[in-house]
């Protein structure tokens, strides 16, 4: 098999999966005859998609947009803390168990105390839950990534009277790098998980999680379907994207690949 075939059964066998889920859907909605408020019919929810478009693409703006923030914030106070601790053993052995204690924090008890401290106007609360969530893989990754430098080639850069700085750019940025990356890709989808659970709690109107809450309780079951719909695709965004950034720095700082 063709690297160019592989590459095409690589996006074709999902995508022939995902229509035959749907199709087995549809057919177990229309045949069997399961209830509404079960499980819409993917054309029920793509006629809902379809009919609140507008609301549903203002809806996942807001959500992407406090991910979004939560992500990059997360992710510069995560790298910023993995460079200490991995420079000084006090800064490990401080942060150690504060890294512990957020990544067993319950999102659920965390996003209505948020929302109640910032106001009903603030969206602040769920950026501040999306960079929570972002924080711990970035963190943990990054800090394994810093310790992957080999002693020699510590060695190597002294004896050259490198700096320090030209050390870490040199020799630990770019052995960290795939560690930074992959943390980044596992906290992009937490990023939006936790934004959207965090709008069921309060704070104010407008993102996929209020408008799925809403939906939900008015009995618009194929509504709240279609925005879970647009979550989903969001999240998945949020993963492509972060997915193409790690192969493209990857490429560029791979042996051989474009500087």
């Amino acid at each position: 098999m063709t690297t160019a075939t592989a590459e095409r059964l690589r996006i074709i066998a999902p995508i022939v999966v995902g229509l035959v889920f749907l199709g087995v859907w549809q057919l177990l909605v229309g045949v069997v005859g399961v209830s509404d408020y079960l499980l819409p019919s993917p054309a029920a929810i793509a006629e809902e998609f379809v009919a609140f478009a507008p609301a549903i693409a203002d809806a996942t703006l807001v959500t992407g947009t406090n991910a979004l923030i939560g992500l990059v914030v997360g992710t510069i106070l995560a790298v910023v803390l993995a460079a200490l601790a991995s420079r000084w053993q006090a800064v490990d052995g401080m942060s150690a168990p504060i890294v512990a204690a957020l990544a067993v924090v319950p999102i659920v008890a965390l996003a209505p105390v948020l929302n109640s401290m910032f106001g009903a106007d603030s969206q602040f609360g769920r950026q501040a839950i999306a960079a929570l969530a972002s924080f711990v893989p970035v963190f943990v990754n990054t800090l394994r990534g810093l310790r992957q430098t080999r002693p020699v080639h510590r060695d190597l850069m002294r004896s050259y009277a490198a700096s320090s700085s030209q050390a870490f750019r040199i020799v630990t940025l770019p052995t960290a790098a795939p560690f930074l990356l992959t943390g980044i890709r596992i906290a992009s989808s937490l990023a939006v998980i936790s934004a959207l659970v965090a709008e069921y709690f309060g704070g104010p109107r407008g993102g996929l999680g209020s408008f799925i809450s809403t939906s939900a309780a008015t009995s618009a079951y194929a509504r709240a379907w279609a925005y879970v719909a647009a979550a989903i695709a969001l999240g998945l965004l949020f993963f492509l994207a972060t997915a193409a950034l790690e192969r493209l720095v990857l490429r560029r700082i791979s042996p051989g690949g474009a500087r």
